[in-house]
């Protein structure tokens, strides 16, 4: 069931536990389901607990080598003082120009469909996070050269990617080599052949007064004054591609299926956007002034996560709430059964994104809304994802109102990542402000 969808594992009891464990095969798994274990597991036994889990760094390896999604211990304590402030919130002002181009080009490609053309969300919320990931670390003229190329390839690799480690659960050692399909050789090798012949035509770039993330990561250098290694600029660009695409790209097609199912929070975001933008196209200054355009985003997350299973592994023995945790455990936070636990949410299973403006309504912690991951390892490209989700959401509902083909069913599907089947077909309505 795992294998077909990682939901699928998960029965109701799981969605108000708070401490939850068992054995699989030779591994111990414990589930922590309530803002305190969180806490614990994430923050305090940060050093014991900053491992990923065999599964995500074995079904990643192959794409981002040792970049910073997947490493640990020195490696990752290098790259992230590295790379954080290269993607930090304090730079996303200055990348807001390029991510309201962007957008804007969608929307007059939806234009251009016309009234009552169909779409499939998801496959344009893909294409247009990738556009945007593309230029901003490549470089606008290169991401848009390049986006399409990048995109098909994650797609594909996701789709052919194991989704249970079955020899880490058999407690196989670490060295032992995975079987990889060729299909997987293939997506790879299209993503990374990308890559090189980005970082190859950088200077070419820079000559012409062109700023990008990759240009940050190429001219980094680490506290000892050395630049990072061909290597490492190619896995940390496919991090940060990978973070950045899939995940916003979820969240918006989402945010669009929710949004179809209810009338009343769609009326409210369109009425939201007309009176402050009155017509015009919003820029990063319009981003405060929002609120419920952002509420519905982070609804979305809390309904939907993009990343619905965060797995740890024991390095060390260690303890969560008194309870043992020994070395090799596998330790996880699922913000699927935790933004649903009826003890933390007022109707969690309910899009309700005036929880997250209205006192009260109840509502858990930090800790207990974690789409972003949570403590030392939290996304660096969080203020990124927000403010990329909000000008999105804003500058296409400003012209349009998407309604769900009739007869769609719509189930949440996790692999890699959390997504509304393998499409989400929807019909273009044109609206007048």
């Amino acid at each position: 069931m795992a294998k077909r969808n990682f939901l699928s594992i998960w029965g109701l009891d799981d969605f108000k536990s708070r401490l939850r464990s068992k054995k699989v095969f030779t591994r111990d798994l414990v589930v922590c389901n309530r803002p305190d274990v969180v806490r614990e597991a994430f923050q305090t036994n940060h050093e014991v607990l900053q491992r990923k889990s065999p599964q995500m760094r074995h079904a990643l390896e192959p794409l981002l080598g040792d970049g910073l999604f997947i490493s640990d211990t020195e490696i990752w304590a290098k790259r992230r003082k590295i790379v954080a402030p290269i993607i930090h919130g304090s730079r996303v002002k200055g990348f807001a120009p390029i991510m309201v181009d962007t957008i804007s080009e969608k929307r007059a490609e939806w234009e251009k469909l016309g009234e009552g053309a169909e779409v499939d969300a998801l496959a344009e919320m893909a294409h247009l996070t990738a556009e945007i990931i593309c230029r901003t670390i490549f470089g606008r003229q290169l991401g848009k050269n390049y986006a399409a190329e990048v995109v098909q390839g994650f797609s594909d690799y996701q789709r052919h990617i194991d989704q249970i480690d079955l020899q880490s659960l058999f407690g196989l050692p670490e060295w032992m080599p995975r079987f990889r399909g060729r299909s997987i050789k293939k997506s790879v090798n299209r993503i990374l052949s990308v890559l090189d012949e980005i970082i190859d035509s950088y200077e070419a770039q820079k000559q012409k007064g062109e700023e990008s993330v990759i240009g940050g990561l190429l001219e980094a250098r680490d506290d000892d004054g050395k630049p990072l290694s061909r290597r490492a600029i190619r896995s940390e660009a496919a991090v940060i591609f990978m973070a950045g695409h899939e995940t916003t790209a979820n969240t918006l097609a989402w945010a669009w299926y929710l949004l179809s199912q209810s009338p009343k929070h769609r009326e409210k975001l369109h009425a939201e956007i007309d009176s402050v933008l009155d017509g015009r196209t919003p820029t990063f200054a319009d981003v405060k002034n929002l609120p419920f355009t952002k509420a519905v985003i982070e609804e979305t997350l809390r309904l939907y996560p993009p990343v619905p299973i965060l797995a740890r592994e024991a390095m060390e023995h260690t303890s969560i709430s008194g309870k043992a945790i020994p070395k090799g455990s596998l330790v996880m936070v699922v913000p699927w059964l935790m933004h649903r636990n009826p003890v933390l949410w007022s109707k969690p299973d309910v899009f309700e994104p005036q929880r997250f403006l209205d006192s009260k309504w109840k509502k858990p912690n930090k800790y207990g809304y974690v789409p972003f991951s949570i403590g030392p390892r939290i996304c660096a490209g969080l203020q990124f994802g927000m403010t990329e989700s909000i000008l999105s959401l804003a500058i296409l509902a400003q012209k349009f109102d998407l309604g769900l083909k009739d007869g769609t069913d719509v189930q949440p599907v996790a692999r890699l990542t959390l997504r509304p089947g393998d499409n989400l077909p929807m019909v273009l309505r044109t609206r007048s402000s």
